[in-house]
């Protein structure tokens, strides 16, 4: 797994990575709301954490492995947040509708995707998503 550990971090802020995402990754700290989640997930996939991808997702609906391809030719270029609802101290749920971008052998496209978080246990979880074409 390579990790980033200069600015800026994957997920746009515009902070280092052991700053910003990185400190969630690591377990310092929970992300507080679905969008500080969400933004912590695509940051994930562009470093390929996959043990915090896994941690993060609701037992629900998690997959048994993401299976990020070793030397693989697809990286995350771009995160654009385009919506978010509830999600405060006080919700249970939320949503954050997102567009990331990427590049995949050459070509480059967009995952443009509504998703739902949970609280569980105290800590937002993703639970799934509506993919849009």
């Amino acid at each position: 797994m390579s990790r980033r550990t200069t600015s800026p971090c994957p997920c746009g802020q515009p902070l280092d990575y052991a700053e910003c995402c990185g400190r969630l990754h690591s377990g310092k700290a929970a992300a507080a709301t679905p969008e500080e989640l969400m933004r912590s997930r695509y940051a994930a996939f562009a470093v390929e954490d996959e043990a915090y991808l896994l941690r993060t997702w609701h037992p629900r609906t998690r997959p048994p492995r993401i299976g990020f391809e070793p030397g693989g030719s697809m990286r995350w270029t771009g995160l654009e947040i385009l919506d978010s609802s509830d999600g405060s101290a006080f919700h249970s749920t939320g949503t954050v509708t997102f567009r990331a971008r990427y590049v995949d052998g050459g070509r480059a496209g967009a995952l443009h995707e509504r998703s739902r978080f949970e609280r569980l246990d105290g800590a937002w979880v993703y639970v799934d998503g509506d993919v849009y074409e």
